[in-house]
């Protein structure tokens, strides 16, 4: 099933939920607490700990199967304002999927407020490099000797 093209504003959205999800709870904490902790909200859909099925394909190109199941929290809130935002996170940490939405929500609000996604992401980026490097150290490159034979 081919993905419908995305408006620049869904493109966008979807980019910073995908930070928020990647990124971990201790990280947006301090981050709610210094923007937004005195922002009232309510629950559209309280924190929840369900499955979906994650699916793949063999060789990344291959007919599609289904791989397993994965635990996911998600979460709905709405500002005072009347602004929605959603959280969709992995694993089952209800406050993780609330810090998601309510960051989602207060993008759509005011974007000027998601250039601490960039921080994440430089620091989620620096710490791949970092891993990369290690492994690249130990990396052994085997030849094979071809005999020659008359």
């Amino acid at each position: 099933m081919a993905e419908a093209a995305l408006t620049a504003d869904q493109a966008l959205r979807k980019q910073r939920m995908e930070s928020l999800a990647r990124s971990s709870k201790q990280e947006l904490e301090p981050f709610w607490k210094e923007h937004g902790q005195d922002l009232p909200y309510s629950y559209l859909r309280e924190p929840e700990i369900g499955l979906v099925m994650v699916r793949g394909r063999a060789g990344g190109t291959g007919q599609r199967f289904n791989l397993g199941e994965m635990t996911v929290t998600r979460c709905s809130v709405r500002l005072s304002d009347g602004t929605v935002g959603h959280g969709y996170v992995k694993g089952r940490d209800k406050r993780h999927a609330e810090l998601a939405a309510l960051f989602d929500a207060r993008f759509v609000q005011d974007d000027s407020t998601a250039g601490f996604l960039d921080i994440l992401n430089n620091r989620r980026k620096a710490e791949r490099d970092n891993q990369s490097a290690k492994a690249a150290a130990t990396k052994v490159d085997f030849y094979t000797m071809v005999r020659g034979e008359d």
